[in-house]
């Protein structure tokens, strides 16, 4: 037993030695090295992104007030001016998707033969009226000379009885309220027959605005039923060479986003086209999905070409800021943090005490007393590398402005480290080995 612990000691100081043995063989030379880039002046502008949909300025939704069977579809007028032009096209001569209409076009027509029996019928009602009213009319006369004729009777030393005077005012009186009634009659009458006759006009749907016809929802020989809700048969866009994007703004974000501030975005129909619009609106309402709250900012845009459609997404970049011939750096150069060792020995306990105390809390990140944000970045010195205290302004995410602090222009800065040795020529000496070194 003895003997086979004092074989796996030797055993596990050997692999010791001859592993200490590769680790100095391949870390003798200068394996590392430092990646570094130019702090030079430039442009540059602050963006918030988000994403949205193109929508048009203004949709209107066509529907129906009335129920019945779709009759047919109304002609589509720009169709006939396109045959003037070429007698051999064979588009659909009726509205459909992406026909241009006109105020008061007509686009659809419902079929009528209820509504116009309920016409017929109120108008049949209000000449009914309108001759009970003549009939009426003819009594009250009658019934008004009666009375005359008893008061001149009744006049004349009672030549007529008291009944008969009672009676011929009576009659009088009772023909002039029915005459009144007759017309209350007739109005009425008038009222149902107008009502008839604004459903029969209803049958006929028109559009109620110049535009274009994005999405038509019915087809001929569908019945619609209009109920509580209109039924919507057409989508119109009034003009699409003025649209809108809405777009979802973080919360985080919003704050930076004004009215009239300039907005750049692209779509996936066209990624290598940049087009542009300013903000119109930040709406109040917030939707919160998932814990995270948004707000839609609406952007106007000219489509003036109609290069843009309509529900397109779009990738939205809001210009915050915007700055010209600044010093800046690359983000990877303010976060880069050297290893200790890499750090020159002669600020190196200075370096590692300020970052304890960092972690301690006695000092803290962030701005100064004078409101300036500071950051370091790393300049070589020798094989080592020194801390350069900057004061950060605006970034774009890739790059930062630099706005005080000594860092001079067109310094190479640290961005981060790389490998210089070769991995192939690094031998391993616990692999098989051929002769000549080779692998074996």
């Amino acid at each position: 037993m003895k003997k086979i612990l004092t074989i796996a000691l030797v055993l596990l100081v050997a692999t010791g030695v001859a592993g200490l043995g590769w680790y100095w063989y391949a870390g003798s030379g200068p394996t590392v090295g430092f990646k570094t880039a130019t702090a030079a002046r430039g442009d540059l502008s602050a963006t918030i992104s988000a994403t949205g949909t193109l929508e048009p300025e203004e949709v209107v939704d066509v529907g129906a007030q009335v129920a019945g069977m779709i009759l047919k579809f109304g002609d589509d007028l720009h169709i006939d001016s396109i045959a003037k032009v070429d007698p051999n096209n064979s588009k659909p001569k009726f509205v459909d998707y992406n026909t241009p209409v006109t105020k008061d076009m007509v686009l659809a027509v419902i079929d009528p033969k209820v509504y116009q029996a309920q016409f017929d019928q109120a108008d049949a009602n209000v000449k009914r009226a309108e001759a009970d009213i003549e009939q009426m009319d003819a009594k009250l006369v009658q019934s008004e000379r009666d009375w005359k004729r008893a008061q001149q009777l009744q006049a004349s030393r009672g030549a007529i009885s008291d009944a008969d005077y009672d009676l011929a005012l009576a009659t009088y009186q009772s023909a002039k309220s029915a005459l009144g009634v007759g017309k209350a009659t007739l109005d009425q009458a008038k009222a149902t027959r107008q009502l008839a006759e604004i459903n029969v006009g209803y049958t006929t749907i028109k559009s109620p605005v110049n535009g274009v016809i994005i999405d038509r929802r019915v087809n001929v020989g569908q019945t619609v039923v209009a109920s509580l809700n209109a039924p919507s048969l057409f989508l119109i866009a009034k003009d699409l060479t003025r649209m809108q994007i809405w777009a979802s703004v973080n919360e985080a974000d919003i704050g930076q986003i004004k009215d009239g501030q300039p907005v750049s975005f692209t779509v996936d129909a066209y990624p290598n086209k940049k087009f542009h619009g300013t903000v119109l609106q930040v709406r109040l309402n917030a939707t919160m999905t998932q814990q995270v709250v948004t707000y839609t900012v609406v952007v106007e845009f000219d489509n003036s070409r109609e290069l843009l459609k309509p529900y397109l997404t779009a990738n939205v970049q809001f210009e915050v800021d915007t700055r010209h011939d600044v010093l800046l750096v690359p983000n990877a150069a303010l976060r880069w943090q050297p290893l200790p060792a890499q750090i020159a020995p002669d600020i190196r306990k200075e370096y590692l005490r300020s970052l304890q105390a960092k972690a301690a809390g006695l000092t803290g990140p962030g701005a100064d007393k004078d409101g300036a944000h500071r950051g370091t970045v790393w300049v070589q010195d020798e094989g080592f590398v020194r801390p350069v205290k900057v004061n950060i302004g605006l970034s774009d995410g890739a790059t930062t402005e630099i706005t005080g602090g000594d860092l001079q222009d067109n310094t190479e800065i640290v961005t981060g480290t790389q490998n210089k040795s070769n991995a192939d020529n690094t031998v391993n000496p616990f692999q098989t080995q051929m002769f000549g070194g080779k692998k074996q």
